[in-house]
C-alpha cells in the first residue's frame, strides 16, 4: 500500500510546447495539479524533473505553480534513474514506492519505470496524469509497464491510498482538492 512515509512522487518533463501537444493536455494539467496538491497536503515527497529545459522550455505554469518551493532537477536522459541528482534525491527520501506522472508515457515514464523496477522499487504510474502525443503510444507504454511488473493507478486511487481513512481535517481538505 502507498503511504506518505514510504513513497516518493516523481513529476516528469511536463514542459513547454511539447506538453501542450499531448493528448488531452488540459485534462493532464488538471490531473497533475490535483495529484501535486493532494501529495503536498499529505506530505508525500515530490521530485520534479525537467528534460533539457533550455531546449524544451520550462514546466507549464498550470503544473509548476503547484510546485512552489521546489526546484526541478535537469536531465539530458530519458530515464530519471540515469541522472545522478535524481538518484541522490531518491536515496535521501529512501522510499519503497515510487509514483510516476508526466510525459511521455512510452518514453521517459516507461524507461524510468524499467530502471526503478530493476532497482527493486514498487512503481506505480498514474495513468490519468501521464500522456503522449499519439494515443496508441500511451497504451503501449502502460502495457509494457504492466508486463514488466509496474502498477497502474489513477490520481484519486493514489491520493485516497495515501490518505488511508475517511475522517479528519486532511480528508476534508483532500475532498476539496479533488472536487
Amino acid at each position: 500500500m502507498l503511504n506518505p512515509k514510504n513513497t516518493a512522487l516523481v513529476i516528469i518533463d511536463v514542459q513547454g510546447r511539447l506538453a501542450r501537444i499531448m493528448q488531452k493536455a488540459d485534462d493532464l494539467f488538471k490531473n497533475l495539479a490535483i495529484l501535486i496538491k493532494g501529495a503536498r497536503l499529505l506530505e508525500v515527497p515530490i521530485i520534479w524533473m525537467e528534460q533539457l529545459p533550455d531546449k524544451l522550455g520550462s514546466t507549464v505554469a498550470e503544473v509548476s505553480e503547484h510546485l512552489d518551493g521546489l526546484q526541478p532537477i535537469v536531465k539530458g536522459v530519458f530515464s530519471c534513474v540515469q541522472n545522478d541528482e535524481f538518484n541522490a534525491t531518491l536515496d535521501e527520501i529512501n522510499p519503497d514506492n515510487v509514483v510516476l506522472a508526466g510525459i511521455e508515457t512510452h518514453i521517459c515514464v516507461y524507461q524510468t519505470t524499467m530502471d526503478l523496477l530493476a532497482k527493486d522499487y514498487n512503481v506505480e504510474v498514474v495513468a490519468d496524469a501521464t500522456s503522449t502525443r499519439l494515443e496508441h503510444n500511451k497504451e503501449i507504454g502502460l502495457e509494457k509497464i504492466r508486463r514488466a511488473g509496474g502498477q497502474i493507478t489513477s490520481v484519486e486511487t493514489a491520493l485516497f491510498e495515501f490518505q488511508g481513512k475517511a475522517t479528519g481535517d486532511q480528508f476534508k481538505q483532500l475532498i476539496e482538492i479533488i472536487k
